[in-house]
């Protein structure tokens, strides 16, 4: 901004700080997707059993994987804090590279409000007091705070945690499957009724819960060997994901009687009664209840780092990129959680759509970022490509589109406007902060110029990380 062009190649490196490895990585990385299946319910109660399936591997194969291969291509070709912000600015310029921004991390701090909201769901069933009131008010701001200082005392942590999350709250499904075989029956999962389905609520939670692999390029200054520690992640996390929405939707739908009603979020731990017993049903109920601060510690670190990026390229003003004693983006957490804290009052269906249909509009721009880059610079130095050609690269981004549009489409009118309001303040903030810039009312970071995009006419197959394996 100013005397800085908005896509200044950040000089800030910062050492000592402990990065982070390929296991807490793929964690992250499944956390910031998914979680686990909690949420995922309430695409049984909208569309039944045979399209909750169909649905999980419908999205898996036209969403998360080619969002996961674009991410691997980009994350390993701009291996910084920013992540998809810098895609966008290097390819669009710094004014979309700021919407890309501002959009994205709407979008993450209208996500993470769901957590907590999640979090007090599954918990009232054991202490009705959280279902309303002031208990669940001081509820939600306790357990905010609470995470936002795990997210400051550092990202390794957070890695690290997010395994045990994981584990704890995958394990209790694992055993469901088991003691479920013996009562399945298969005409179960061919249960479908089109006239009565809710494609609104059915859409949305599909997307919502496989989406968000771009989210972990924000982290990409903070991984230990990038490179090709982010294809790798991005290609165990993508196992980990399908297969931990898939198993539990198999062998739950089919192994007790669907009553769609019921099936809403929460509904696995009574699932978990039904076939286990009161055992089964609290483990859930406790791995749901983590697994949700799992998402919130996670999304908090990828909008932070974000910011933090978007500071040290000269996008926001430079306390931005200020870190904590232990690295972590210090106001950057504190804005994301009071973000957080401002929309938890929404109500859980409101949050979802609204953080699905802006994040439409950040999606729009990395797909149009990526191709820009394969047309302009198609010798550029990616440590991964995706092996395909520019056509091949623009036909991949076909079906996301489609599922962009749909997902849109079937949007409310309030979601509309919400999303609409939210993307105009990212239009007229930008221009702001360039006058500010240039009145010095706020201080930017001073960074070296963008560098340009490094020319080989060859790509040898053994510099490139392969997505799997």
């Amino acid at each position: 901004m100013g005397d800085h062009d908005g896509c200044n190649h950040s000089g800030v490196r910062q050492t000592g700080i402990p990065k982070v490895s390929i296991l807490p990585l793929v964690f992250l990385v499944f956390y910031e997707v998914s979680g686990g299946p909690f949420g995922i319910e309430d695409s049984v109660k909208a569309a039944g059993p045979l399209l909750a399936i169909v649905g999980v591997l419908f999205f898996a194969v036209l969403w998360g994987v080619p969002e996961a291969l674009i991410t691997a291509e980009m994350g390993t070709m701009f291996p910084e804090n920013g992540g998809y912000v810098v895609w966008v600015c290097s390819a669009l310029g710094p004014f979309w590279g700021f919407q890309q921004g501002w959009a994205k991390w709407i979008s993450g701090v209208i996500d993470n409000a769901l957590y907590p909201v999640l979090f007090l769901d599954y918990m009232k069933s054991s202490i009705p007091a959280f279902g309303s009131g002031l208990p669940r008010t001081m509820a939600l701001l306790i357990l905010t705070i609470a995470l936002t200082y795990m997210n400051y005392r550092g990202l390794a942590i957070v890695g690290w945690v997010a395994v045990f999350l994981g584990v704890f709250s995958l394990l209790p499904f694992f055993l469901m499957g088991l003691i479920a075989v013996p009562n399945i029956e298969p005409s179960r999962w061919l249960e479908m009724d089109l006239g009565n389905t809710n494609w609104g609520l059915y859409l949305n939670t599909l997307f919502w819960k496989i989406n968000n692999w771009d989210s972990v390029s924000t982290l990409a200054g903070e991984v230990y060997n990038p490179e090709k520690t982010i294809p790798k992640a991005l290609s165990y996390a993508l196992i980990v994901v399908v297969g931990g929405h898939l198993y539990p939707l198999i062998t739950c739908t089919a192994a007790a009687p669907v009553v769609r009603e019921f099936w809403s979020d929460g509904y696995f731990a009574d699932v978990g009664t039904i076939l286990g017993g009161f055992w089964l049903h609290s483990w859930i109920q406790a791995g749901a209840a983590l697994s949700n601060m799992g998402n919130f510690l996670t999304e908090m670190s990828t909008d932070s780092y974000q910011l933090l990026g978007m500071a040290e390229r000269g996008m926001l003003p430079e306390f931005f990129a200020k870190r904590s004693r232990y690295g972590t983006p210090l106001i950057g957490i504190l804005f994301s959680a009071l973000g957080v804290i401002l929309l938890s009052w929404m109500s859980f269906h409101e949050i979802m759509a609204a953080d699905n249909y802006i994040y439409c509009f950040g999606m729009i721009l990395e797909f149009i970022a990526f191709v820009k880059h394969r047309v302009t610079h198609p010798n550029a130095s990616r440590p991964y490509k995706v092996p395909l050609g520019t056509v091949g690269g623009i036909l991949l981004i076909v079906p996301p589109l489609m599922l962009i549009a749909m997902v849109m489409v079937l949007a409310s009118f309030k979601v509309m406007v919400v999303s609409f309001l939210a993307v105009l303040i990212g239009l007229v903030l930008q221009p702001f902060l360039v006058y500010a810039d240039k009145k010095q009312w706020l201080r930017f970071s001073v960074s070296k110029d963008l560098p340009d995009l490094p020319d080989s006419s060859v790509f040898r197959q053994d510099e490139m990380s392969p997505l799997l394996f």
